[in-house]
């Protein structure tokens, strides 16, 4: 077996410094966690790991649930599982255009002609950024991120992630583009994508549209201002927040039981300063009790002017451009005066300027009232969002499809949540939706949408019929390459074709991770022995993104869930409670913690973070880690530094240090031996039990409070006879060590370096390639009772040598013992323990206590 017992190598002066250089470079040499693919399904548990975000540096966010992935892995590992634990780069999209655009000073103009002798300015600056070509500005993303990537690497080895670095995958890489545009082809053909022109949530700084699942609510000062509208028997009036989208009005809305506009109904009045006449209609959607009982529809304000405009089959009167300012020409049936003093100006200045005419014209009835309103913003952005009316792909999932949503709903219930709570995050987006999944993207960096469009004799796209390559062709980029049946003197031509400019979202990618990191349709033999996979850990804020988006790739292509298993993690708080991130500032990096403390010790108070639960970064915590790492390491030089027994430490016929004593030397015989390993056992099952339900830091704090009173009591109470000779000194020596080989495999997981360290003293190969713990291994009969019996007498004796300012290593001429019925057993090495003279035990139902007479000092 690989983690036979050796002859002890124990260094003279143990230390944590340098043990993750040497064990990094260790486990790569020997391929310690390389994947074995020839293991049959049934044995593998695999894992999709979340490809982090390569645009910038890693923060202590990602350490805290990173950690959490890895313990589960070498759980699992150390239970016999064929672990497969890939590492992705998440490397296209908007983050990284971003710190492409800040790092090199540039920005993307698709118009400009590729520069093959570009070099980005030696000194950049970031406000005044150099136009450059598509091509150009990706070569920049793919420089930049090749950099990051490999910091990245570094730091998740330096970190001890057990993962197979030689399946490593980015979701910019060949293998993604062809896996993400795959299913992309295959929804298309199903009928599960398409195309349309509508509506759209849109960034204006970003310039493009905008998911439902990637907005966020953010409470902004604002105000109601109260407009007067021209009737033919008298006036009306709305309040608005947005004055600015008076010549976008189409139509006033009010309550359909709405007394005070009843009669109204069917009629028309005028707009202000325009004069245009829109009609007044009844939906259900009004709200009487909201400032007048009537407003004003517009195209577009918000979503509720989408509804009531689809529904009501109103005209469309769009002003606000892509860039977030107002269109140079008014809509049709809008005056050009005053339209023209607000064409081009932001949103900001067209209603300071719209506010200004009100005033002028009479028509604004008093003061703006001053409120705070939630605004919808992109998750990513900083202005709010607007609605322009764009043509996007999207796929169905179930915001359209009360049948689709169904489904998707008992896929939530097929899969195992931890903690189970979670699951309902989960059905209450499903249940939310009001639309299907915006896919496409009006940026540079990403996978393209492949397809392309015919174009007719007088150049205009033929969107309704996309040309679409063959599976084997993939990945393609359709602004570069040419589609079936065309040559590339057609593009952009009468009769010729054009490509899809656009990029799918991210999540279009990253919600195919376990196909992509599973080799789907690439390498069926390893797709067969990982998919579906057994876990997705993540955080508990992207359930709604990238969890609900992997189960609707995998639940439309395979017919499944793609895994069974999800854990949760939690935020990293500051210590203001608020969530760390790199926007707010906030962010601790790991780099300067893992240096000072150990990559142990923040891994400890990484896995104090329970699933699911907020955590406030501690460096207190990462302290007691440290320490429990050096005590580790020093308790291990105790156990073993008594050397072997010669014959009778032979290795137990299982390999492990089992009840025969293995390679202690002799039978575990004595009572307190006996009680410590069931006190143990039952640690193990717990232990065991609580990894079971990802609970992993149920397990760490179980195993650690063994562990210190272990140190502190077993230890002082067995030194003096493991030191002696004979039977019972074997027992102790035995135990001892069997003791050792449990607890290092059961902190392992979590401290991975400091136990691996201590294993190699002892025993050949990786503990982290040992067998996990189980209570069969330990001898029976003993009773955990005994050892926290004398432990409690020997703590009571210390105090009692405290309290008189004695040392520890003062004599006891007397002690009587009350009240236990077990500890007369370990009564030997209590009194050796104790440095006393005369022990006596007497039973009693009283709780134990104990009295002591210190022997005279000379």
């Amino acid at each position: 077996m690989t983690d036979q017992p050796r002859t002890p190598n124990v260094p003279a002066k143990p230390s944590l410094d340098g043990l993750e250089e040497k064990w990094v470079r260790r486990w790569d040499d020997e391929g310690t966690y390389r994947f074995d693919r020839t293991r049959p399904r049934a044995d593998v548990y695999s894992i999709d790991t979340p490809p982090p975000t390569v645009s910038g540096s890693l923060h202590v966010g990602h350490v805290f649930s990173y950690t959490h992935t890895d313990a589960v892995a070498r759980y699992r590992r150390m239970r016999g599982r064929e672990v497969f634990y890939p590492m992705g780069w998440d490397d296209n999209g908007l983050p990284t255009e971003r710190r492409v655009q800040n790092h090199f000073g540039v920005r993307c103009d698709p118009s400009l002609p590729y520069d093959p002798s570009f070099e980005p300015p030696a000194k950049p600056d970031p406000k005044r950024q150099l136009p450059v070509s598509r091509r150009n500005f990706i070569e920049l993303c793919e420089r930049l991120t090749e950099v990051d990537e490999k910091a990245f690497e570094e730091m998740w080895r330096r970190v001890g992630l057990s993962v197979d670095w030689s399946h490593l995958y980015t979701t910019i890489g060949r293998d993604s583009r062809a896996a993400s545009q795959r299913a992309f082809l295959r929804n298309l053909r199903r009928g599960e994508a398409y195309l349309s022109e509508a509506p759209t949530l849109w960034d204006v700084t970003f310039r493009t549209a905008v998911a439902q699942a990637e907005l966020e609510d953010r409470e902004q000062p604002g105000a109601f201002y109260r407009l007067r509208f021209h009737g033919p028997d008298r006036p009306v009036y709305i309040e608005t927040t947005r004055p600015e989208l008076l010549p976008a009005c189409v139509a006033l809305v009010a309550h359909p039981d709405d007394e005070r506009y009843r009669e109204l109904f069917g009629t028309t009045v005028r707009t202000p300063l325009f004069g245009v006449e829109v009609p007044v209609l009844a939906h259900r959607l009004a709200e009487p009790d909201k400032g007048s009982g009537i407003a004003m529809i517009c195209t577009f304000g918000d979503v509720t002017d989408v509804t009531w405009w689809r529904e009501l089959d109103l005209p469309t009167r769009a002003i606000v451009d892509w860039d977030g300012r107002l269109a140079a020409d008014p809509p049709q049936g809008v005056p050009a005066s005053p339209y023209g003093e607000l064409a081009g100006k932001t949103v900001f200045s067209a209603k300071e300027r719209v506010v200004e005419l009100l005033r002028e014209s009479g028509d604004l009835d008093g003061e703006p009232r001053k409120i705070s309103r939630p605004v919808k913003f992109y998750e990513k952005g900083s202005k709010p969002l607007e609605i322009v009316t764009t043509r996007q792909w999207y796929i169905r999932n179930g915001g359209r499809d009360p049948e689709i949503r169904a489904e998707l709903i008992l896929r939530g219930r097929e899969l195992e949540w931890h903690p189970p709570y979670m699951r309902a995050r989960y059905e209450n987006w499903v249940e939310g939706l009001n639309g299907d999944w915006l896919i496409s993207r009006q940026r540079f960096f990403g996978v393209p949408i492949p397809v392309w469009y015919r174009l007719d004799a007088s150049g205009e796209p033929v969107y309704d019929e996309p040309i679409t390559p063959p599976e084997d062709a993939l990945p393609v980029d359709p602004s570069s390459d040419v589609p079936p049946a065309f040559t590339e003197d057609q593009r952009g031509k009468p009769n010729g074709f054009m490509g899809d400019p656009d990029v799918m979202d991210t999540w279009a990618t990253s919600s195919l991770t376990p196909q992509i990191a599973g080799g789907w349709e690439r390498d069926a033999d390893l797709f067969g022995r990982v998919f579906p996979f057994d876990l997705r850990p993540q955080a508990h804020d992207i359930i709604r993104t990238w969890l609900f988006s992997t189960v609707v790739r995998a639940h439309l292509e395979n017919g499944s869930l793609p895994w069974t298993d999800t854990a949760l993690s939690g935020w990293i708080l500051d210590p203001d409670r608020k969530k760390m991130s790199k926007s707010k500032g906030n962010v601790v990096t790991p780099i300067a913690l893992l240096e000072e403390y150990g990559s142990d010790a923040v891994r400890y108070w990484s896995a104090n973070g329970r699933p699911g639960t907020d955590t406030a970064f501690d460096t207190g915590q990462i302290k007691v880690g440290r320490r429990l790492a050096i005590k580790i390491l020093n308790a291990s030089k105790f156990v073993l530094g008594f050397g072997g027994d010669g014959a009778d430490g032979a290795e137990g016929t299982d390999g492990t240090d089992g009840a025969d004593g293995a390679d202690g030397g002799g039978a575990v015989t004595e009572p307190l031996d006996l009680a410590m390993l069931a006190a143990l056992s039952s640690v193990v099952d717990e232990a065991t039990a609580a990894f079971e339900g990802y609970d992993y830091t149920r397990a760490l704090e179980r195993t650690e409070r063994f562990f210190w009173e272990f140190c502190d009591d077993y230890l002082e109470l067995v030194k003096a006879r493991a030191y002696g000779e004979g039977a019972e000194a074997r027992s102790a020596r035995a135990a001892l060590r069997t003791a050792l080989s449990v607890m290092l495999r059961l902190f392992a997981p979590v401290l991975p370096f400091v136990t691996e360290e201590v294993w190699s003293w002892w025993r050949r190969g990786s503990v982290h390639r040992a067998a996990w713990p189980e209570a069969s291994e330990l001898p029976a009969g003993g009773d955990p009772a005994v050892l926290a019996a004398t432990g409690e007498a020997l703590r009571q004796i210390r105090k009692a040598k405290s309290a008189a300012k004695a040392s520890m290593r003062a004599d006891v001429s007397r002690a009587v013992v009350r009240g236990s019925q077990v500890a007369h057993v370990a009564r030997g090495d209590l009194a050796a323990a104790g440095r006393i003279a005369d022990l006596a035990l007497e039973d009693a139902p009283a709780e134990l206590s104990v009295d002591v007479t210190l022997a005279p000092t000379a």
